[in-house]
């Protein structure tokens, strides 16, 4: 189905998409528009919540998600934004491990369950809980776990499910765009291209232009990067994944060691919980350690 062709029969395209390519203001105005069904409403709450859990306002959904509410959905968004403080992290994963036994058949508790699970490096838990889900979202999910665990050959397979179902969609697009990073080479251009096509059509998103200075640094192209980082950083200075690739960048152009050590901090200081954070603090000790053990 061609682009123009889906956004007259998805009334939900505008909301969706933008959510999908990283423009989360976008998504949450679209999603306070007007809808004209109970299912549209529903859909464009779900949509709304997510962004706000992408944008770090969990405030916002934990005070308008009751505790106790029986909506699975609305459950699931709730406890996503929980999961975001570390102080509920083992609770909110102690919950769902108790629930793999028998997921629950929906597609918004599949997907926010799994990217629970990927967070917290569980890939085939994540796996386990989409595999009955047949979105084009979930399966874009399974792309990213199956990514996880460096099963690209069977990225690759579910890739080519979601080309099936509409492969010029922006998730097949942005799925193939991953998988072609995984695969390297000669592939990293066609996937610097797929993040220039979505840019050109929908306008710049953090989440694309990381995307592309991924692309970049994996072709040593880092001063290429870099100037993409600055404009991720300068659209959402607080962006994660741009402050990654930035700490990448500038140890690869030779920054000075304080640059460097200036941007980790402010990783550690912004995003604690995130994995990089985690897995670089744990290195961190370790070494410290062994330092300490070395100089005894």
């Amino acid at each position: 189905m061609s682009l123009s062709r889906r956004m007259s029969v998805d009334r939900l395209f505008e909301t969706r998409n933008a959510f999908y390519i990283g423009n989360y203001q976008t998504c949450i105005t679209e999603a306070q528009k007007s809808a004209t069904s109970d299912d549209e409403k529903a859909t464009k709450k779900i949509f709304l919540y997510r962004a706000y859990i992408a944008q770090k306002k969990m405030n916002i959904v934990l005070s308008e998600i009751p505790e106790g509410t029986k909506d699975v959905a609305l459950k699931a968004i709730r406890r996503l934004a929980e999961y975001q403080n570390s102080a509920k992290r083992t609770k909110v994963l102690s919950e769902i491990e108790s629930e793999l036994s028998s997921p629950i058949k929906d597609e918004t508790y599949m997907l926010l369950t799994s990217s629970v699970l990927l967070d917290a490096n569980k890939p085939e838990d994540a796996l386990q809980v989409l595999y009955e889900c047949t979105s084009l979202e979930c399966h874009a999910a399974t792309v990213q776990a199956l990514l996880r665990m460096d099963r690209v050959d069977l990225a690759v397979k579910e890739l080519k499910k979601m080309a099936e179902i509409d492969e010029d969609s922006t998730q097949t697009q942005l799925a193939t765009a991953w998988v072609n990073l995984a695969l390297g080479r000669e592939k990293l251009k066609d996937a610097y291209y797929i993040f220039q096509e979505q840019i050109d059509r929908h306008g710049a998103t953090p989440l694309l232009l990381v995307g592309q200075s991924t692309a970049l640094i994996l072709q040593e192209k880092f001063e290429e990067a870099e100037s993409l980082l600055q404009d991720a950083q300068t659209r959402d200075s607080n962006n994660a994944d741009a402050m990654i690739n930035m700490i990448v960048v500038s140890a690869q152009l030779g920054q000075p060691s304080e640059v460097v050590n200036r941007l980790i901090a402010q990783m550690k200081d912004s995003h604690p919980s995130h994995p990089w954070t985690r897995s670089f603090v744990e290195k961190e000790e370790v070494l410290n350690k062994i330092a300490v053990e070395s100089s005894a």
